[in-house]
C-alpha cells in the first residue's frame, strides 16, 4: 500500500473530480490523504475522508471579466492561498511522508513542498485555462504569472536555478478533459487527458424529486459556485427565457435563493442540485451553464446538449469548443436577452443534432478512461524519479 496526498483548493469544481480519483486509489488499497481547507473539503468528501486541514481564512471573491478576472484570481486567491498554506503543507508532508503528491494547478504551494522534499508529484488540471497557454499571444501576461510563481518559489527558500513551473509537473499532468474540449493542438507526453471523472458524492435527501413533472423537458440552470452577484441579473433573464420556452419546459435552478427572482409555479429551485444523479436518471434534456469544465464534461458524458454563457477564465474557451463540436450553443453572458436565451434553449431542445453531437463528444471524453486511467498514471509515479532534491 502506498500513500497519496491530494492538495486541493477550497473550490467545489476542483474537489469533486479529484474525489473520483481518490476513490479509485482507495479501492486499489492505497492510503489517500487530503489537505486543504477542511471546512470546505469535509462537506464535499463526507465523514470517511482523511482530511488534514491547513487552516481557514477568507479570500477576496473573484470578480471581473477577461484580464481583470485573471488578476483577481491570481492576486486575490492563488498567491495568498499559497502563502497561507505553505507552512502547514510542509509540516503535513514531514509528518505523514506521502509517496506521491497530486497538486491542483491552483495550489502551487503543494508542488513547491513536494519539490523541497524530493517527492514525485503530479499536476491536477480540472479546467482548461492552463493547458493550452491561452495567453501565449500576450507575453507580458505570461511573464507576470511566471513572476508571481517565481516569487513563491523564492519565498520558500528554494534555489532560483531549480525553478519549475508548479502548474506543470514534468512527470504527469492529469486533466479531466479530452481533445474535443482542448483543441487540435498536440500535448506533451506527460499530459494525460483522462476525460470527466464521476466520483460518488454525498447524497442530498432534500432534493424535491416529486416536483419533477412527467412529460416535461427539463433544463438545469447552474452558473457554478463563483458567479456570485454577477449571476443575479443573468438568472433573472434565464427565468424569463425559460418562461418563453413554453409550459412543456420545466427549469431546475441550482443557485442561492437570493440570486433568484420570483419563479413560476412549475420551476424547481435548490441551493445545490444532485447534478450527476439527475443526469444518470435521465431527468435532464439540456443544461444552461457558465461553461465550466466539470459541468460541461458531466453533461456531455451523459449525452446532454448545452447552452453556455461563459463568464471568465477558461469558460469562453470551453464554450467555444462545445459550440464548434456541435454539442451546444454559446451566448454572451452579459448581453444575451431573454428572447435570445430562449431561442438558444429551444434550439438545443428541438434540434436532435445537438443531442447526437453531445453523445458523440461525450463518448470521446469517456474514452480517456477517467479515474481508472488517472490512477494508473499516478501509480506509475511510485517507481519514477523524484521531483527534486531532499
Amino acid at each position: 500500500m502506498s500513500r497519496f496526498l491530494l492538495v486541493m483548493p477550497p473550490l467545489t469544481g476542483h474537489v469533486n473530480p479529484a474525489a473520483g480519483i481518490a476513490a479509485e486509489l482507495a479501492q486499489r488499497g492505497h492510503d489517500v490523504l487530503w489537505t486543504g481547507t477542511e471546512t470546505v473539503l469535509r462537506p464535499l468528501l463526507g465523514p470517511g475522508a482523511h482530511v488534514l486541514g491547513t487552516g481557514t481564512r477568507a479570500f477576496r471573491a473573484q470578480g471581473g471579466h477577461g484580464l481583470a478576472a485573471l488578476r483577481s484570481l491570481w492576486e486575490g486567491f492563488i498567491v495568498p492561498y499559497a502563502r497561507f498554506t505553505a507552512k502547514p503543507l510542509d509540516a503535513i508532508v514531514r509528518e505523514h511522508r506521502p509517496d506521491v503528491v497530486l497538486v491542483d494547478q491552483h495550489t502551487p504551494a503543494g508542488a513547491i513542498v513536494a519539490h523541497r522534499h524530493g517527492l514525485p508529484w503530479a499536476s491536477f488540471a480540472p479546467g482548461a485555462m492552463e493547458l493550452g497557454r491561452p495567453y501565449r499571444a500576450l507575453p507580458q501576461v505570461e511573464a507576470w504569472m511566471t513572476g508571481l510563481l517565481q516569487g513563491l518559489w523564492e519565498r520558500a527558500g528554494l534555489p532560483a536555478e531549480e525553478f519549475t513551473d508548479p502548474r506543470f509537473s514534468p512527470a504527469l499532468v492529469l486533466a479531466t478533459t479530452g481533445p474535443a474540449l482542448t483543441g487540435a493542438g498536440a500535448h506533451p507526453p506527460e499530459y494525460a487527458l483522462v476525460g470527466p471523472v464521476h466520483g460518488e458524492r454525498p447524497a442530498d435527501p432534500s432534493f424535491p424529486w416529486e416536483r419533477l413533472l412527467p412529460g416535461r423537458r427539463r433544463v438545469l440552470v447552474t452558473m457554478g459556485t463563483l458567479a456570485g452577484e454577477l449571476g443575479a441579473d443573468f438568472h433573472a433573464r434565464a427565468v424569463r427565457a425559460l418562461e418563453l420556452c413554453g409550459e412543456d419546459v420545466q427549469p431546475v435552478f441550482a443557485a442561492p435563493h437570493e440570486l433568484l427572482p420570483e419563479l413560476p409555479p412549475h420551476a424547481v429551485a435548490v441551493d445545490r442540485a444532485p447534478i450527476l444523479e439527475m443526469m444518470a436518471r435521465g431527468t435532464l434534456d439540456a443544461v444552461l451553464c457558465h461553461g465550466g469544465m466539470n459541468t460541461v464534461g458531466e453533461a456531455l458524458a451523459h449525452g446532454i446538449p448545452l447552452v453556455t454563457a461563459p463568464i471568465r477564465h477558461d469558460q469562453p474557451f470551453v464554450a467555444a469548443q462545445v459550440e464548434a463540436a456541435g454539442a451546444g450553443v454559446r451566448v454572451p453572458f452579459a448581453r444575451v436577452s431573454p428572447e435570445g436565451l430562449a431561442r438558444a434553449v429551444r434550439g438545443v431542445l428541438d434540434d436532435e443534432r445537438y443531442r447526437a453531437a453531445a453523445a458523440r463528444v461525450g463518448a470521446g471524453l469517456l474514452a480517456g478512461g477517467g479515474a481508472r486511467t488517472a490512477a494508473d498514471r499516478l501509480e506509475a509515479l511510485l517507481n519514477g524519479p523524484a521531483a527534486g532534491p531532499l
